[in-house]
């Protein structure tokens, strides 16, 4: 049976950075639980990635499912409604923004979560039934909902405990050091070193001004690769930098979908390195030519050379969500790359094909090494050591 830490009913409300803290606290263990449920799920697979070991592979969800719901009982169960509460207090107050109706439907979310789980905590099966372990799995997707979302809320808690960001340079300051940082782009001088987004949907840029003895780090508001931009302060370091600065929020996603603790089982799949030992010991051009096409293979269990052109159309996807000018440049750059690697493909292919339909095999004058130097007969006499080369005497 799980139970639940709940505060005393006259202790006091925890602030609202506690209880983001709690919230992290919950991730954490999350983390720990995903990396130990993988390590396990890893022993039930052969080498290609197939599942051999099936109850081996029920029992360790199963055991993950209620270290899960333990992590919530322990470090958000009594705080989540909490949580909640502030996140929404917070997010009343934040000026329009792109992405506060998204962040409003996560919290809606977060809070239908939490009640199918307050209510299985409140009705928990017999320990050790089957009832129990159909309980804690379905509620599996609720709890990775609160592991992979929760940063929201959390983060809207400290803002709302956190400092309000009050500009630190005048009108003609700024004028003069967004002119110094845009001289300095232009020459080279204007290093890129961290980038964020601030509450109110802003872009802001951490960067080293290098000048010819020191460099001092400056904050752009906007994009840097585009004009417009602006210096909005000036700091000694990167620490000073982030004190002053607004706070970062979550960052978003590439796809909405994806969740790290609810990963597709992995697809069977070759290494490169498995086709070429194929190539090595093979002895016929079909050998060869069944390597190659399983580099090229396509569907399901794709080869190597069709999942490059897959990481590249992805990657070409994530530059150009960054919706900044250099990111949709650089996913036209990876765009261009993945056609190139389809036409490899092909082209693979094909020539995996001729090689095959040629029914060669290797001469037989290609012979094996042995490995291993035979011993030599027991009444044999053994060979007599190279003679030593005669010492030179030393004199002082």
């Amino acid at each position: 049976m799980t139970h639940v830490n709940r505060p005393a009913p006259d202790s006091p409300l925890p602030t609202a950075s506690a209880l983001a803290s709690k919230a992290r606290d919950f991730r954490l263990r999350m983390a720990v639980i995903d990396c130990e449920t993988d390590a396990a799920l890893d022993r039930t697979r052969d080498r290609h990635g197939r599942t051999v070991h099936a109850d081996a592979a029920a029992a360790a969800r199963a055991h993950r499912d209620q270290a899960a719901l333990e992590a919530y009982a322990t470090h958000l169960a009594p705080h989540a409604e909490a949580l909640l509460d502030a996140a929404r207090l917070a997010l009343d107050e934040l000026p329009p923004a792109r992405h506060l109706t998204g962040w409003r439907a996560v919290l809606d979310g977060l809070a239908s979560s939490a009640a199918e789980i307050r209510r299985a905590l409140d009705r928990p099966a017999a320990p050790g039934s089957p009832a129990e372990r159909a309980q804690h799995a379905a509620l599996w997707p609720h709890l990775t909902a609160w592991a992979d979302h929760s940063p929201i809320a959390s983060n809207l808690a400290d803002q709302r405990d956190g400092h309000h960001y009050k500009a630190p340079l005048s009108d003609e300051e700024q004028q003069l050091w967004t002119a110094r940082a845009r001289a300095a782009q232009t020459r080279g001088a204007l290093e890129l070193t961290e980038s964020w987004y601030a509450a109110d949907g802003q872009p802001i840029t951490l960067a080293y001004l290098v000048g010819d003895d020191d460099s001092t780090v400056v904050a752009l508001r906007g994009d840097p690769g585009v004009p417009g931009w602006q210096v909005i302060g000036h700091f000694a370091h990167e620490y000073e930098a982030g004190k002053a600065l607004p706070a970062p929020v979550p960052p978003g996603v590439l796809r909405s979908d994806i969740s790290r603790f609810n990963r597709p089982a992995p697809a069977p799949e070759l290494s490169l390195q498995d086709l070429i030992r194929d190539v090595v010991e093979g002895h016929s051009a079909g050998d060869a030519s069944n390597a190659l096409l399983g580099a090229v293979q396509r569907g399901y269990a794709a080869g190597p050379m069709v999942r490059l052109q897959e990481l590249l159309e992805t990657s070409s996807q994530f530059a150009s969500a960054l919706e900044t000018v250099q990111g949709r440049q650089i996913a036209a750059r990876l765009s261009a790359l993945g056609r190139q690697i389809e036409f490899l493909t092909r082209e693979v292919e094909e020539a995996a094909e001729d090689l095959g339909a040629t029914v060669a095999v290797l001469p037989p004058h290609r012979t094996p090494v042995l490995r291993t130097r035979p011993r030599p007969a027991v009444d044999t006499t053994p060979p007599a050591p190279p003679p030593r080369a005669s010492m030179t005497a030393r004199h002082r």
